[in-house]
């Protein structure tokens, strides 16, 4: 029970430890808007934690040793009745510990809000604070950019009086031609009518200017065309001299293609010939073969092949008399049944 009771202290204890610890940080929070000007240091501050978690060891230490010397023996339901009513107690003082938990966190909460609005109206502060510094510079930028612009006009002014006093001299020459002429009224008039006389001058060298370039390209044209015709006729040279040379070799080759082509008449005569007398020479062997061995002649007179394969058939009969030694006669049946078919 003691243990129980040790261990429930424990937890009060350490419920009042973060209780300081949130109360510290308040306080801090508070010294900062206050701005303090020495806050503690985090090393400062994990002493005194450490220092506070002694205390509270020591003071729960004496505690213990003081009920466990002062204790007197009581009955099993008055220690029940006493440990309730500490846990009761122990239980107020824990809501009430959540309770006040429950405000400083509620006042941490708004000191951040705080905190976050004081720092959105700093950075707002200082993006102003730099807005007018680049509006500062931009506007000295420009106020140099003026000065020097100015340094340029008043020197262009300089310049400009200077050549009105070099050109004071070409105005009075002006003038001095005017009263001699008599035909202008002012100087600007007869300005404009020399300025008129400039530009047809200008226009007509420009026209005449054209003109040259314009013949010009009328030569270059003409040398183009000259050069091409004559590159033209070249080729049509080079092309007439390959096209008679082609004439000069399909004249060879009609030459040795006749040539070739009575070789190819003549020889297809000698072939001519030559099968005219196979086929009588197999027609004679034909006639001979069947009318020595009595076969009767049902083929054509024109059917070459037949009679070849006629004549082969009976020199193959006497072929086998001569091997095995038949009748005659019975090869002639044979012959006539293969020749029938």
């Amino acid at each position: 029970m003691d243990s129980e009771l040790e261990e429930q202290l424990r937890a009060a204890f350490r419920d009042k430890l973060r209780l300081l610890q949130v109360e510290l940080h308040a306080a801090r929070g508070r010294t900062v808007t206050a701005r303090d000007p020495a806050p503690l240091l985090p090393s400062t501050r994990v002493l005194l934690k450490r220092r506070e978690v002694a205390e509270v060891e020591q003071e729960l230490q004496n505690r213990r040793e003081v009920r466990a010397a002062s204790a007197p023996r009581v009955s099993p339901p008055r220690v029940l009745q006493e440990f309730r009513q500490r846990m009761q107690r122990l239980a107020q003082r824990r809501q009430q510990l959540a309770r006040r938990e429950r405000q400083h966190r509620n006042a941490v909460l708004r000191f951040d809000s705080f905190l976050k609005a004081v720092a959105a109206r700093r950075e707002r502060a200082l993006r102003r604070a730099g807005e007018e510094r680049a509006r500062a510079a931009a506007e000295r930028a420009e106020a140099a950019r003026l000065q020097r612009e100015l340094a340029g006009l008043l020197r262009h002014r300089d310049r400009l009086a200077r050549c009105l006093r070099s050109l004071r001299p070409f105005g009075d020459y002006l003038r001095d031609v005017l009263a001699r002429m008599g035909q202008f009224q002012d100087v600007p008039a007869m300005l404009v009518h020399f300025g008129v006389l400039a530009g047809v001058r200008a226009a007509l060298a420009r026209e005449a200017e054209a003109g040259q370039e314009r013949l010009a390209q009328g030569r270059a044209r003409l040398q183009r065309y000259r050069q091409e015709t004559s590159t033209e006729l070249l080729g049509t040279k080079d092309e007439l001299a390959r096209l008679h040379t082609r004439l000069e070799a399909a004249r060879q080759d009609v030459l040795q293609w006749e040539s070739c082509w009575t070789h190819i008449q003549s020889t297809a005569m000698q072939k001519t010939l030559l099968l005219a007398q196979i086929k009588l020479a197999v027609l004679n062997l034909f006639q001979l073969t069947t009318a020595q061995l009595r076969i009767p002649t049902d083929r054509a007179q024109e059917d070459t092949k037949a009679q070849l394969d006629m004549v082969l058939l009976c020199m193959r009969g006497l072929a086998d008399i001569c091997a095995t030694g038949t009748h005659p006669q019975h090869i002639r049946g044979a012959g006539l049944l293969q020749g029938q078919e």
